[in-house]
């Protein structure tokens, strides 16, 4: 019976209802910008990745390593959209 009770997607869940929590807790508590944004990305960043190896399975494949390839390929064009249009709008570079 041990052996069908899901408890990597149990640990999971409370991981990322803790996660939450902290995150909720920026709003509730008297914090600097540079303190909330800190912990907001670094919870942000946490949570995507619980969600992505436990509850979309993405470490259980065949072919994990093409997606993982994938996911780290899509952050850095995510990153480099945004930092490039922070670039040439906000900070003025043309």
């Amino acid at each position: 019976m041990k052996e069908l009770f899901p408890l990597k997607q149990v640990n999971g869940f409370i991981f990322s209802l803790l996660l939450t929590v902290i995150a909720l807790s920026v709003y509730f508590l008297d914090m600097s910008f540079n303190v909330a944004m800190t912990i907001l990305l670094v919870t942000a960043f946490i949570q995507a990745g619980v969600q992505l190896v436990l509850f979309m399975h993405a470490g259980e494949s065949e072919d994990k390593s093409s997606i993982y390839t994938a996911t780290y390929y899509g952050i850095a064009i995510a990153l480099v959209t945004v930092f490039g249009s922070l670039l040439t709008m906000i900070w003025g570079y043309m």
